[in-house]
């Protein structure tokens, strides 16, 4: 019999760990090819493992809670033939309790010493207990004091408190079960440096009354609103606006949706059809395809589009068309429903929303004429489309101008004025404008 190692897979360049949440399959269990073993959450979007094999599980290597490095190997799985394990399950559990700290992305960036709401300082470091950068991050972001922290009983393996158990706490807090620390000052004077940056002023205090609801932001909203913050932070926004003239693109759609739907048995919304003149655009304009890394610039050789969609929860996530430019319109709508249709049952994988180059949002979804949109880092430009709109308009022929019924939309454009300039910018939105108002009223699908 032979024995494989199921190792924790690449997520993405910027995801380097996750934790485990949940075993689907327990020690002795039969797998099948592509079963999902186990259920895994990184600071982006949850997802499965599936088994690369058939076989039979022998031994699993970590536990619920437990933070696994991309790489590593999680369980093993015994399978006809022969064969041995290429790393030892000892080496491997050890590793996950020394993380280095370069290695600790967005949801674990306050594992160390952070400021609590309470308004202390708490050093985790200090405790004499192991915890995972998610249960650290928790405190963090809750304002558990250190004191607290190490007295709330753990439920996991050797008595580690886990996620769960760290949760509890959090809610008896809030209910008055228990009473919150505030971890004491530290008396050590720290040393003085000298910045010529301006302090960032902090928020005025929030005055809530007896009649005001109180609602706790949920774990993606923080990470949304962290990268919001550090997008704007690190981008220098500059924004174009265009209007174009989609009154083909409209007309055409209305034309062949049902054919559309009895042939290929999809929706045919506009996204695709955005999408595609995004593409091209890009294709035309590939400075606009870039990430920065401390004074170079990337140039990325993949087209790959985020499409900003909406979760039920008022959410956002950004899932990615890969290889975008090298799809027909049957194609990306195919693309385009299948990510938007997962995306709202929470079924993307985290390879889904990796890796994107350039990003578009639908703002005219909500009525929005237009947006300024914040850049997705680390790229350098997003587009939003406005809402659709049937409006009176100057149309110019050969016989002279008169005034008709067209349909049209705002195009904004923010890009990173660091290495996107305004002629670049205008220019890209102008050639995505030409695309759409040069749009084949005959072009078959």
């Amino acid at each position: 019999m032979a024995k494989f190692e199921l190792k924790l897979p690449k997520m993405g360049e910027s995801v380097a760990e996750a934790t485990i949440t949940t075993w689907l399959k327990e020690v002795g269990d039969t797998i099948e090819l592509d079963d999902a073993v186990v259920e895994i959450a990184t600071d982006k979007v949850d997802s499965e493992v599936p088994s690369e094999v058939e076989g039979v599980l022998v031994e699993k290597l970590f536990a619920v809670d437990d933070v696994v490095q991309v790489g590593q190997t999680i369980a093993i799985i015994e399978t006809e033939g022969e064969g041995i394990v290429d790393s030892s399950p000892s080496e491997t559990t050890t590793q996950v309790e020394e993380i280095p700290k370069e290695a600790i992305v967005l949801e674990t960036q306050m594992a160390g010493t952070t400021e609590v709401a309470s308004g202390g300082i708490t050093d985790f470091s200090e405790g004499s207990k192991f915890y995972s950068p998610l249960v650290k991050n928790i405190a963090a972001t809750e304002g558990v004091a250190l004191s607290e922290l190490e007295a709330i009983p753990g439920t996991g393996k050797d008595g580690r408190v886990t996620k769960n158990d760290i949760l509890k706490f959090v809610d008896d807090r809030k209910n008055g079960a228990v009473t919150p620390v505030t971890e004491p000052a530290k008396q050590e004077v720290a040393p003085v440096v000298k910045s010529d940056k301006k302090e960032t002023p902090k928020a005025a205090p929030v005055v809530v009354s007896g009649e005001d609801e109180i609602i706790e932001m949920t774990r993606m909203g923080k990470l949304i609103a962290h990268h919001m913050v550090e997008s704007v932070q690190t981008s220098a926004h500059v924004q174009s606006f265009i209007e174009a003239d989609v009154t083909n693109i409209w007309n055409w759609r209305k034309k062949v949706k049902g054919d559309f739907m009895k042939r290929e048995g999809e929706n045919l919304t506009f996204t695709p059809i955005f999408m595609e003149a995004v593409a091209k655009a890009i294709r035309d304009f590939p400075m606009i395809n870039i990430s920065i890394s401390g004074d170079t610039v990337i140039k990325k050789k993949n087209i790959n589009l985020g499409m900003a969609a909406a979760l039920s929860d008022g959410n956002l996530i950004v899932p990615v068309i890969k290889n975008a430019d090298q799809l027909n319109l049957v194609g990306m709508t195919k693309a385009v429903n299948d990510l938007a249709g997962r995306a709202r049952n929470n079924a993307l994988k985290p390879d889904d929303i990796q890796d994107g180059t350039y990003t578009v949002t639908n703002v005219g979804t909500f009525g929005s004429i237009m947006g300024t949109p914040i850049i997705n880092q680390p790229q350098v430009a997003i587009l939003a489309l406005g809402a659709i709109r049937k409006v009176p308009a100057v149309i110019e022929t050969p016989d002279g101008d008169f005034i008709g019924i067209r349909y049209k939309m705002f195009l904004s454009h923010s890009y990173d004025h660091r290495v996107v300039n305004g002629a670049l910018g205008g220019q890209f939105v102008q050639r995505v404008k030409d695309y759409l108002e040069a749009f084949d009223v005959n072009r078959e699908f």
